[in-house]
């Protein structure tokens, strides 16, 4: 048991889901303890404190940031919100507050992976939690609640945190599943589902859905919280199809990787077939053969596998040609995993028996492990969140999306993923969202579905209910991969204290998960969650097969056609995950206003225009502010250009101030900056080169590409804000323009389009700034000269 047990309170139940109509005050603090508890408790299930330290995923960081992560940006959005004045403590609130997404499987490890970053102790993270669990729950207390709470609400920030930490339960736990089985420990109270079905599933026949029209979206007005990527609607006509009765079990998936499906080429896409040469995939990452298979584990677990030769090690030591192992050859005695719970976690170690069973004997606890089971099973054993079992045939296959269609593809010709609309139509027994909660099964009190933390695992495919349409486990159970990549529905927006919640991921290369798995709570549970990930991730995700009842039909998938550029990759070939049988998808652009500016032809017009006039706007700008500094007594020390397009801003402040940080969302315009910057050479669209001057000093520079304005952006003399006129929300990159501003330091907002003035900012600033100046500057463009607005601000007294 992990040292800080004796610090939290144990909570392994899920709570009822919050509301924001007909809410009391009471409520919401209770759900509010209950996502904080349960997520604390989630961690008692690591062995010991050095596991937090340990990267289950190369590609994900230890396990110590996610448990600092949720309370951190719990303190960041509340101070967005106005509702804390007083940090708790920035430098875990900068520590913790980004993770990392890579762009593909073989991308390198960040450097707060290694064992060379310097984490805080778990006592340190566990009272900085302390801390903000009562900051919380005194803001809660104080606050007074007006019902409803809609998403100008400052009770929107308080809901946004408790369902972020909800969130991160389940990718969480997926990440715990894929430590080594000798790191954790079962935890008192985790309830596991059955294993085997009343009546095994043999078979998976498809049911027909006639032709139907579905609405996909949550009405703005819908009583509970929801992330900006579930508002907007859309309305499809759906032709008839056909889509299996149950999720791909795993007795289904084992005929496929018994038939050398992870071995045969055709059944997958290029870019499936590039990640499994990569990982040297054999079979589902959750499933556990002999074959000494990569873990992907990251820094000091890289080199461990989840699927050691059995028998390898008794007690972390090899004994192959130990006597016991010799008289086993012979048959005289059988061997079996056998796991024992003591008081520091898990021994983990082939023992020769005549028994077959896997004991916890602490709890009372035993699951049975046979080794004749296993070889009918593929050789393959199955790894539960803190337990390896036999694999259970009649549990949804988990896979990440490129098994799922490898899979599709092996069943034959036409068989695909359902789509997202696909699989909203099978869910056909949901009430209307004008009947507010009681449509959606998170708010059920008995509920039919394996969500929301019933058990803590997987279950039968056939053990709840089927929907009206003949479909089991439409909600619950696993989520499933769906064929649309993942963008904002038509109406989308984002909301200012999470600009960046989805809008990053609308880039082609994330696909959609939906309805929810055994541990979805709060809103990852409810019917209008849309969530998404790269293909080659992993959750507690499975899938269905579909089938379109006419072979030439146009099925509603929605693809991202906008061109990514990617900063330090350019733009890359879009990749190849269609099926054999080359479905036609709806392509649209993506609805990140970033992505669809960010072009070829965009960054040649910014470039003409900081470059190709001596006073132009950025050049006219950054004099602006230098002089006004200078003759105002504001330090020179440091500057920060938010919007510094191609970087001629940031070049001109660099002649007065010491340091200089050019922030821009866009990645060509960054990247051109960077270019120049490391003497690149770029031309102008009459082909001239861009010539840097003499007197810029470089070295004093750094260019980011950042999409907020995160809290590693630190505080600043001056402040130079320019690009309002080509961000999606304005509010959420002027909400912390106070807290990056030096008591004394000047914040000057310039509007080329004269729509930000001195009257428009002003209900944005929160009264933490004061208007101290406005101006009309003159600048050279290609039509003449014409004039910006520019306002000055600082801290009010």
């Amino acid at each position: 048991m992990v040292l800080f047990y004796s610090e939290i309170s144990l909570s392994l139940v899920s709570g009822k889901t919050g509301r924001c109509n007909y809410t009391k005050q009471a409520d919401i603090i209770n759900y509010f303890v209950n996502s904080y508890d349960l997520y604390e408790s989630l961690f008692l299930g690591l062995k010991d404190e050095s596991v937090f330290y340990k990267s289950p995923d190369r590609l994900r960081l230890p396990l110590v940031f996610y448990f600092g992560h949720t309370a951190a940006v719990f303190a960041n959005k509340l101070v967005l919100a106005g509702l804390i004045k007083e940090r708790v403590n920035l430098e875990f609130e900068t520590m913790f507050e980004t993770g990392v997404d890579e762009m593909s499987w073989d991308d390198t490890e960040n450097y707060r992976m290694g064992g060379s970053y310097k984490w805080p102790s778990i006592k340190e993270v566990v009272e900085y939690r302390r801390k903000m669990r009562e900051l919380i729950l005194q803001v809660m207390t104080d606050m007074p609640l007006v019902l409803p709470i809609t998403m100008e609400s400052p009770w929107w920030a308080v809901m946004m945190g408790i369902e972020h930490e909800r969130v991160h339960l389940e990718t969480s736990s997926v990440l715990i599943r894929q430590l080594p089985i000798s790191l954790v420990s079962f935890p008192a109270g985790w309830k596991y589902g059955p294993l085997q079905a009343d009546h095994p599933v043999k078979v998976n026949k498809m049911v027909t859905v006639p032709e139907t029209d579905v609405t996909v979206g949550k009405p703005e007005d819908f009583p509970s919280y929801g992330w900006d990527n579930e508002y907007g609607q859309a309305t499809y006509t759906l032709p008839s199809f056909e889509a299996s009765q149950y999720l791909v079990t795993n007795r289904e998936f084992l005929e496929f990787v018994n038939c050398c499906g992870y071995q045969s080429r055709d059944l997958w896409s290029s870019e499936g077939w590039e990640w499994v040469q990569y990982r040297q995939a054999r079979h589902p990452t959750f499933w556990i053969c002999d074959q000494g298979c990569k873990s992907g584990c990251g820094a000091d677990l890289a080199k461990e596998t989840h699927c050691p030769p059995r028998p390898a090690l008794v007690n972390g030591s090899t004994n192959g040609d130990s006597p016991d192992c010799k008289r086993a050859k012979t048959g005289e005695y059988k061997y079996v995993e056998v796991v024992e719970l003591d008081p520091v976690g898990i021994n983990y170690a082939p023992q020769l028996t005549k028994h077959f069973k896997l004991r916890k004997g602490k709890h009372n606890h035993v699951l049975t492990v046979s080794t004749q089971q296993s070889k009918t099973r593929g050789g393959c054993i199955f790894r539960l969140l803190f337990d390896v079992v036999d694999l259970p045939l009649d549990w949804p296959v988990e896979v990440n999306y490129h098994e799922a269609k490898a899979f599709c593809a092996w069943k034959g010709q036409g068989y695909r993923l359902p789509t997202e609309a696909e699989h909203n139509a099978i869910r056909e027994n949901q009430l209307p969202p004008s009947k507010g909660v009681v449509c959606d099964v998170i708010f059920h009190k008995d509920m039919q579905a394996n969500l929301n933390l019933q058990f803590g695992s997987s279950t039968p495919v056939n053990m709840f209910a089927a929907s009206a349409t003949g479909h089991y486990d439409t909600m619950g159970n696993v989520s499933e991969w769906v064929e649309d990549q993942y963008n904002g529905l038509p109406g989308f927006n984002t909301h200012y204290l999470y600009d960046d919640f989805s809008s990053p991921c609308f880039d082609g290369k994330h696909n959609v998960i939906m309805g929810g798995s055994w541990i979805s709570t709060g809103d990852y549970g409810s019917r209008f969650a849309r969530i998404a990930f790269r293909r080659h991730f992993f959750q507690h995700c499975g899938f269905r097969l579909a089938k379109s009842t006419e072979p030439e039909s146009k099925i509603p998938a929605r693809t991202v056609a906008t061109e990514v550029f990617v900063l330090g990759a350019g733009v890359e070939t879009p990749s190849d995950t269609s099926d054999i049988s080359k479905h036609v998808m709806i392509k649209e652009p993506s609805t990140n206003t970033a992505y669809i500016c960010d072009t070829l032809d965009t960054l040649k017009g910014i470039l003409e225009l900081e470059f190709g006039f001596r006073d132009s706007f950025a050049a006219a700008v950054a004099q602006l502010c230098c002089n006004y500094c200078q003759s105002q007594g504001v330090s020179t020390q440091s500057a920060v250009h938010i919007g510094a397009g191609t970087g001629r801003a940031a070049f001109e402040l660099s002649k007065t101030f010491s340091e200089v940080l050019g922030l821009e969302p866009f990645a060509r315009l960054i990247d051109t900056a960077i270019g120049l910057q490391n003497g690149r050479s770029v031309a102008l669209k009459d082909g001239s080169p861009v010539t840097l001057a003499s007197d810029y000093n470089l070295d004093r520079i750094t260019f980011k590409q950042f999409t907020w304005i995160a809290n590693e952006v630190e505080s600043h003399d001056l402040v130079l804000l320019t690009n309002l006129d080509r961000v999606a929300n304005a509010k959420a990159w002027l909400i912390r323009l106070w807290e990056i501003t030096n008591p004394e330091g000047l914040v000057v907002i310039a509007s080329k389009d004269k729509a930000w003035g001195k009257e428009a900012l002003e209900g944005f600033l929160d009264n933490r700034l004061k208007c101290v100046g406005e101006n009309q500057m003159s600048f050279e463009n290609p039509s003449g000269q014409e004039y910006a607005t520019v306002t000055f601000w600082k801290h009010n007294e």
